[in-house]
């Protein structure tokens, strides 16, 4: 057996300890990359971003690489669960912590806090995201023509708001939203731009969207970590008894699902048309163009053992006129919702998505919710 046949095996072997079975960063299952440096096992998404701070860390393949001796006894000696217990051992509860399903600029500002800048290795230390304002400019999408254009951006702890201004200077905000309803979420595909944020609130109980970017990848993260830091001091005023593992789920948090289905009116004599769905939490929202400002229409998905169902097909006698052929429909207790999909597994996926979320429980805020969308039919 050579020596490199035998460093491979030993990695294999260290590779079955506790925690080194998932990614150290992002959590992927099997990671096939190690940092010999650090003396941890990662995937190889977070490898290319562990590459991009080479002082710091020296990432190998495991089973393509040469690795020598002593780099085998330094991942044996270290490991996953140890480096974090270093280098997470205080990752404020708000601070976002990605996985393999997150974008790009998440991970790689993840990596980067944690090992470059060290951010989250000594326990009081005091950060960025918690100043309890943050004011500055992104690149904002115009509602109406699609340009981005700077735009001055002011969050405040005290206020609990987040403003925007169309000039640095200007007196009056264009828009003053509150914390408690904002939802923030990265959609670099979406937007057009790696680091493309989009930011969802309530206006006049309906919902809005903003898409805004900064060019500066560490920026942007701050931005959505500073909101986050903020929603969390809101929540522990209003719920002062509340727990953070309470608390945190009800901060920004990434849709359940989105994609393109067709749908028809509420008489169910309409065409059929094509629309861009969104599955937030109990919201499913629907637009004309996934970068819309606004939802044309909304769907409360209640619990069923309240009259909400969804299932494959739509009622006998319904004029399909549309191109794609895999029906839905919801019913809720004030009407039915049809739609069809492009493929059957498109129509199992959005079922499986629509089940578990009518088979949740819901809470106090979402029987709220519930009953404003029964004065909107």
């Amino acid at each position: 057996m050579s020596a490199n046949e035998r460093a491979t095996r030993a990695l294999k072997e260290i590779l079955q300890k506790p925690g080194n079975e998932t990614c150290a960063d992002c959590g992927a299952p099997d990671p096939t990359w190690g940092s010999s440096s650090l003396g941890i096992f990662i995937c190889l998404t977070c490898s290319g971003s562990h590459r991009s701070i080479p002082d710091i860390s020296k990432v190998k393949s495991l089973t393509l690489a040469h690795w020598e001796d002593d780099e085998v006894q330094f991942m044996a000696m270290n490991g996953n669960e140890l480096v974090k217990s270093k280098y997470e051992a205080a990752v404020p509860v708000y601070y976002y912590k990605p996985t393999h399903k997150d974008c790009q600029v998440l991970r790689e500002q993840w990596i980067r806090a944690k090992y470059e800048r060290k951010e989250f290795s000594e326990p009081g230390k005091s950060y960025t995201y918690e100043e309890g304002t943050r004011d500055g400019m992104l690149m904002k999408r115009g509602r109406d023509n699609g340009q981005f254009l700077n735009r001055r951006f002011v969050l405040s702890e005290r206020e609990g708001t987040l403003k925007y201004f169309t000039k640095y200077d200007a007196k009056e905000p264009k828009a003053l939203i509150k914390v408690d309803t904002i939802n923030a979420t990265f959609q670099p595909e979406k937007i057009g731009n790696p680091n493309g944020l989009q930011i969802t609130y309530l206006k006049d109980y309906s919902t809005r969207n903003i898409f805004v970017y900064h060019e500066d990848c560490k920026e942007i993260v701050d931005w959505f970590n500073s909101i986050r830091a903020v929603q969390l001091h809101y929540l522990k005023v209003a719920f002062p008894g509340a727990m953070d593992v309470e608390l945190v789920p009800k901060l920004t948090r990434n849709f359940l699902k989105e994609g393109y289905m067709e749908k028809t009116g509420p008489r169910q004599t309409e065409g059929f048309k094509k629309r861009w769905f969104t599955l937030d939490q109990r919201r499913l929202m629907y637009f004309k163009d996934p970068l819309d400002a606004f939802a044309k229409g909304e769907v409360f998905l209640g619990n069923k053992d309240h009259g909400y169902s969804a299932g494959p097909g739509l009622p006998a006698g319904t004029h399909c006129n549309g191109v794609w052929q895999y029906g839905i429909t919801i019913k809720t207790p004030q009407r039915s919702f049809l739609f069809t999909c492009e493929t059957e597994t498109d129509q199992q996926d959005w079922l499986k998505h629509f089940n578990d979320v009518m088979n949740a429980p819901m809470s106090p805020q979402e029987y709220t919710m519930e009953s404003t969308f029964k004065h909107k039919y």
